[in-house]
């Protein structure tokens, strides 16, 4: 039986239909969550504000965003690019943040889980833009954690590689033999974490059982950033 420790929880996961968005839509559930997917893409200014205030009470915001990591060189990336990217992945999370914690605040109760990137965590080559988005998430869970940790908040984030998602390991890749290689030659588990294993360390972080944590960035990538 799973442990249903978020029974009751109203749970607003962003790009439900979307990279983790799925499985986290399915694990919550399973966990007792009354889960809130949204589909929206968030990129206008006013959208996360009447996301959330169409989702009325919440109790955790899992913060799902994605899109494709460009590879471009460094010297060839233009503006249109890095601003794209952080319009995607970086603009929605103070909107949402703004929209969101002030009821938690006056709750003295919530708590806000970042599905963010490992790319941020150990350089790469030709992803100085993606990587620098989602570097930006990472710092700015940190700064929040912090702040609102006394308000008895919770504000988090996974920084992820190598798990099972279709955005970025869609089967094609997978079943590539060099990705393959590429696994077994730098990912010491070997394989990709699975969905399901991110989704319940997800769970797990929105529940009443990780109320010690505040700011705190983890990386679920099999090792491949060493901690």
């Amino acid at each position: 039986m799973p442990d249903m420790s978020l029974t009751g929880k109203r749970v607003l996961i962003t790009n439900a239909d979307v990279f983790m968005g799925p499985v986290l839509c399915r694990v919550f559930a399973e966990h007792g969550a009354k889960v809130m997917g949204n589909t929206d893409s968030l990129l206008s200014p006013d959208s996360p504000a009447a996301m959330v205030a169409a989702a009325g009470r919440i109790d955790v915001l899992v913060v799902n965003l994605a899109v494709p990591a460009p590879t471009t060189a460094v010297t060839d990336v233009l503006d249109e690019e890095w601003l794209d990217t952080f319009a995607a992945l970086v603009n929605p999370l103070p909107r949402l943040f703004r929209a969101v914690l002030p009821a938690m605040i006056k709750r003295r109760a919530g708590k806000i889980l970042v599905m963010g990137s490992a790319s941020a965590l150990r350089g790469m080559k030709r992803t100085s833009t993606y990587s620098a988005a989602r570097g930006a998430q990472l710092a700015y869970v940190q700064a929040v954690g912090v702040e609102v940790a006394g308000h008895n908040i919770q504000v988090n984030a996974i920084a992820q590689n190598f798990v099972d998602n279709p955005t970025y390991f869609p089967p094609d890749v997978q079943a590539n033999p060099r990705f393959q290689e590429r696994l077994k030659r730098e990912v010491p588990l070997g394989r990709l974490v699975g969905a399901r294993e991110d989704a319940e360390f997800a769970a797990y972080l929105c529940s009443e059982h990780a109320n010690c944590f505040v700011g705190q960035v983890f990386p679920v990538c099999g090792g491949w950033v060493p901690r």
